[in-house]
């Protein structure tokens, strides 16, 4: 499972013209899996996300979690995370999990940020062709892969 995480004042992500979800302050998280990963990597991560130390304390130091500033989680699918480009100039997808395996662990992955954060979790539509708008904060943009935990 990889993600690209953002730090943003706001986001929002659009299907066929009508918004499916939207935050303020808060993460927006990308996120991609592959036929390998597991609902540990899902939990992994979901722990990862929810404690990570990327928002400004009073000090102007990035010291506090999305759960410390009361902040919001967007989620959006992004099969596309999982590109190879090693050959050629047009990206592979072939390490990207099929539907059958990406969906319960997206869903998973939105009900246990979701129980983590006692918030509700706005999302993109898995598979569907989506216009994602945010406004960056920082910028702080930070990408986590669970197979290679550091």
């Amino acid at each position: 499972m990889r993600v690209v995480i953002q730090r943003v004042n706001r986001a929002a992500v659009r299907v066929n013209g009508q918004e499916t979800g939207s935050i303020d302050k808060g993460l927006l998280v990308l996120a991609g899996f592959e036929e390998a990963d597991t609902a540990e990597d899902v939990e992994w991560m979901v722990g990862k996300i929810v404690r990570l130390r990327i928002f400004d304390d009073s000090e102007g130091v990035m010291n506090l979690s999305v759960t410390d500033v009361d902040g919001q989680i967007l989620v959006v699918s992004q099969f596309t995370l999982h590109a190879r480009t090693k050959k050629g100039n047009r990206p592979s997808y072939i390490m990207a999990a099929k539907p059958d395996i990406a969906i319960p662990l997206y869903n998973q992955f939105i009900v246990r940020l979701e129980a983590e954060t006692n918030k509700s979790v706005p999302s993109g539509i898995f598979g569907a062709m989506m216009r994602v708008s945010l406004e960056n904060d920082g910028p702080v943009t930070i990408i986590i892969d669970t197979k290679n935990r550091e």
